[in-house]
């Protein structure tokens, strides 16, 4: 990328991170072809928070939408979420929920984190997942960052039939079909 006058590199800034809240100063370093420290430096001008503090503020305005799903139950951090259309989340698996031998992340932890954003899109007082089909395509290590995307597809009922699909760094690394029941309050029983 050719050198960029500060005046384009704060616009080009304030966009790729309205576009992309969850991108690191490091990776907008390389992308503008200047330092990380440029990259800090024009945040501060900009009075734009660091990565962490800008999900921190996107989940604290997001959790108070969660129906089916306590925030303490979450594996992760529920980014954005419109009920009844989509959920976006994000989750850092840390080093002790790796196998030992190989410090890739258990499988546990993954689905774990799959099924919070999928039962956090629903719009029910309780709900289980009925049928999960998933698909593990590349491993994941501790400290990778995972997105998350949950989407209803189909309502029927009490059944809800979400997606879900988790990247790192653009490449999925899981997705999933999950069937989900609503549960009746009183009896919790299917309703």
């Amino acid at each position: 990328m050719a050198k960029l006058s500060r005046k384009e590199r704060h616009r080009l800034l304030l966009q790729r991170i309205k576009e992309n809240p969850f991108i690191t100063d490091e990776e907008l370093a390389q992308e503008f072809g200047c330092s990380v420290q440029t990259i800090r430096l024009d945040r501060a001008i900009l009075d734009i928070k660091e990565v962490r503090e800008r999900i921190k503020e996107m989940a604290k305005e997001s959790i108070s939408k969660l129906k089916t799903i306590s925030p303490r139950d979450v594996v992760g951090e529920i980014i954005d979420i419109e009920l009844e259309n989509f959920a976006i989340a994000m989750f850092e698996p840390e080093l002790w929920m790796t196998f030992t031998n190989s410090n890739m992340v258990k499988g546990q932890y993954i689905y774990a984190f799959a099924e919070s954003v999928a039962m956090s899109v629903i719009d029910a007082k309780a709900a289980l997942i009925g049928v999960a089909n998933i698909k593990y395509k590349t491993p994941v290590f501790a400290n990778d960052r995972l997105v998350a995307r949950a989407e209803l597809k189909k309502k029927r009922n009490n059944k809800y039939i979400v997606w879900v699909f988790i990247k790192r760094n653009n490449e999925e690394v899981f997705r999933g079909k999950f069937i989900l029941v609503a549960l009746n309050e009183e009896t919790n029983l299917p309703q």
